[in-house]
């Protein structure tokens, strides 16, 4: 089934930046000095062929994410590859953490560098500021972390630009002699010696190279995602190499790299010599800069994992709900929330390893996913293709080997845990999962309960025990109450009572054997009960008190117009307070054998039940439902896919195998209450079911304004339902619906 996708915002020069600030992060700052510890004026050999060996990663990237251009990056192309089960469970969960615990230390990061400006600022609540910051920009659409990426990396262009033209123009800045510190490049070690201390030079640094993966990891929201994709990841790591490479040149050709090794500061030191003036507080800003980039960019990355594992069902689905700004709010709450809490306990440190393995693991099972892809997809169209492919596959899974060889042993030992965590999770909620939905096949089955109607006129008894028997007729052990209750009123008199019962039960008894004919033939049991009350609600509420098997609550609509509009309404009292699932129906003659059924569909949990209920009643007859679902005001093309896509989401969680036998409509309505008219009209309906609205709380009105109206005018008979929630959850409702809307 087609997929609810994200809009597509970001132009080439947002996509261009997002990978390169992505990848030009707080590492350069830190990394320089380490590196040169290692490899000495070799580092800048060694950073360039990082950069080439992360190419075949790059090229790889490019194919798969042009050759499905939706969110989920590495997560999606293993879960194509080899199934969507427990490997894509791992990669995208591992992903997805990678990240946010990545954000969480950029974060903290940022409040530490941003202290030397501002001396004993609180790290820690700056820190959850600049999270939660990112995280509402986020909310508010993807567009705005494209410009504000394109803000921040440009700023550090420019101040690498000057650091690079700086260094190699002043007297007091690069110099070949320093740069190589007396001695040639690979001098007076043998090449095994050569060999290891670049292969640890670039295990360090590889790991910097790939933020071009937000790219991937973001691709549903890329525009012209077939040509900007990939020139994005290329641009991107082309322009992290160069400046990698010729900023650790720099730093070394001004600082002897025996001075430098180990050095968390090289880049300050090196402008320190040849920018005395403003090169230090200006290299200062910009690593307060690269940290707000590495949150931008990882938080990105976390909530779009987040938001793809959701919509393959591999997480809660409430992670893919959308705002109206078609972002991914959920998840980029559950982000925001995370990272946050990762920054306050002060875990960062440690869970950085587990960040740096992740990231690992996740390349190289992408990896190993592209030649799984070209052999199960032969045909596909592959917008970018690869060059000299298998050589870039073989490159790629080379890397992620040495990458593991080299390692931090921490970090493999943090990684084995955490897949081990996440498996046991993994395995427990599949069987959880599968339990839940055996029990609720089989209980849907069994049945058991009880179907109330209370009704004490003998049409609308007959009407709704027609209704009732469709309902339960395929399960087992389901039953019928027709209820009424005896009013008493308060001046009644003793002597009087046994009359009033001994009448009512007649009259109850004369219902009786009018209706169940209707059950017997449905093969339904139906039984009669009578309770004394002062109020018609009140026995009601008493008897759904007494009996929780009670599933749903069936009343009739009467035809007085007048009824509806008393104070003390009975169909409002028992909609608004009745703690079950209710239905009112008005029949205006609905027939033995239901052909067609019309369920407009919103997105709130009554129209769900519509649906059900459809299903319910339609069972295992040959009758045709119709799913509507109407757009008011202005829509795009792209919304109205969109809508689409959410009615499909809705249908089929719901129904499940079922929802293949539904017939879906999207429309735009200039008014929701005359397209409907017109479609019970042509479509020649036998019923339409609608749920109630939430303006039931308002007090001149029965179902709220919409169905009020339909009731009076609708063509067919109608069915409004309304599915029990407490007072929490309706609340909750409400904020959501808000939200996305």
């Amino acid at each position: 089934m087609a997929k609810r996708k994200l809009k597509r915002q970001l132009n080439l020069l947002q996509v261009i930046m997002l990978g390169t600030a992505g990848t030009i992060a707080a590492e350069i700052f830190v990394l320089t000095g380490h590196v040169a510890s290692m490899a000495g004026p070799e580092t800048v050999l060694a950073l360039i062929l990082a950069g080439i060996m992360t190419l075949s990663i790059a090229l790889n990237y490019s194919e798969m994410a042009t050759t499905f251009p939706v969110t989920g990056g590495a997560m999606t192309y293993v879960g194509e590859a080899f199934g969507k089960g427990w490997l894509m469970f791992l990669v995208g969960s591992l992903d997805c953490l990678s990240s946010t615990f990545y954000a969480a230390l950029s974060a903290v990061g940022f409040a530490i560098s941003l202290e030397i400006f501002i001396p004993g600022i609180p790290i820690i609540p700056i820190a959850i500021l600049v999270i939660v910051f990112v995280g509402l920009m986020h909310v508010r659409g993807v567009s705005n972390v494209g410009n504000f990426q394109i803000l921040l990396g440009a700023f550090l262009l420019a101040v690498f630009a000057a650091f690079v033209f700086k260094g190699f123009t002043s007297p007091n800045g690069f110099h070949m002699d320093t740069f190589l510190s007396g001695r040639s490049v690979f001098e007076n070690q043998n090449i095994w010696a050569h060999i290891g201390r670049m292969l640890s030079a670039i295990a360090l640094t590889y790991n910097a190279y790939v933020g071009f993966e937000v790219i991937a990891d973001d691709a549903e929201e890329v525009k012209d995602p077939n040509k900007n994709i990939p020139i994005g990841i290329l641009v991107s790591l082309l322009i992290a190499t160069l400046i990698y490479s010729s900023v650790s040149m720099v730093s070394i050709g001004t600082v002897p790299f025996s001075q430098l090794a180990g050095s968390d500061t090289a880049l300050t030191d090196a402008a320190a010599r040849f920018w005395p003036s403003i090169g230090v507080p200006i290299m200062g800003l910009a690593g307060i800069v690269a940290t707000l980039t590495s949150v931008n960019s990882a938080m990105l990355s976390a909530t779009r994992e987040a938001f793809s594992l959701s919509r393959d069902r591999v997480w809660p689905r409430t992670f893919s709900r959308l705002s109206h700004w078609r972002t991914p709010w959920m998840a980029i709450l559950m982000v925001v929330v995370v990272s946050a809490l990762v920054a306050a306990v002060g875990i960062v440190d440690f869970l950085s390893f587990i960040s740096s393995a992740g990231y690992m693991f996740v390349l190289f099972w992408a990896t190993l996913a592209m030649p799984k892809l070209r052999k199960m997809y032969p045909d596909i169209e592959r917008p970018f293709k690869v060059p000299l492919y298998p050589l870039t596959v073989i490159l790629a899974a080379l890397a992620g080997v040495l990458i593991i060889s080299f390692a931090n042993v921490r970090a493999l030992m943090f990684l084995g845990a955490v897949i081990v965590l996440l498996s046991i999770w993994y395995f427990v909620a599949q069987r959880l999962k599968a339990r839940k939905e055996l029990t609720s096949r089989l209980e849907s089955q069994e049945g058991g309960g009880k179907v109330m109607i209370a009704a004490k006129n003998p049409e609308t008894a007959r009407s709704l025990t027609k209704i009732a028997t469709k309902l339960v007729n395929q399960q087992e052990d389901t039953g019928i109450l027709l209820f009424s209750v005896l009013k008493t009123p308060l001046n009644l008199d003793s002597a009087d009572i046994p009359n009033l019962v001994k009448d009512r039960k007649q009259l109850q008894q004369h219902l009786l054997e009018q209706v169940t004919p209707i059950a017997v033939k449905e093969n339904v049991p139906i039984y009669a009960k009578l309770r004394a009350a002062s109020r018609v609600e009140e026995g009601i509420f008493n008897e759904l008190g007494r009996h929780k098997d009670i599933n749903l609550v069936l009343l009739g609509v009467p035809e007085e117009r007048a009824k509806l509009e008393h104070p003390h309404n009975i169909l409002k009292e028992v909609n608004m307070m009745a703690l079950r699932n209710v239905a009112v129906f008005r029949d205006k003659g609905l027939p033995d054998e239901i052909k067609r059924i019309l369920v407009p569909v919103g997105s709130g949990p009554n129209a769900r039940l519509a649906l059900v209920m459809a299903r319910d009643i339609t069972l295992p007859g040959e009758a045709e439902i119709v799913a509507l679902r109407l757009v008011v005001g202005e829509a795009d093309d792209e919304r109205m896919e969109d809508e689409e896509l959410q009615l499909h989401e809705i249908v089929e969680a719901e129904l499940g195998e079922f929802a293949d036998k539904v017939t879906l409509k999207v429309r735009k309505a200039e008014s929701v209450a005359d397209e409907i008219l017109k479609e019970c009209a042509e479509g020649h309906y036998d019923l339409l079911i609608m749920g109630s609205a939430e303006e039931v709380l308002v007090p001149d009105q029965i179902f709220g304004k919409l169905n009020d109206y339909l009731l009076d005018v609708a063509p067919c008979s109608m069915l409004v339902v309304r599915r029990y929630q407490n007072g929490t959850s309706l609340w909750m409702h409400k904020q959501l619906k808000k939200i996305e809307q």
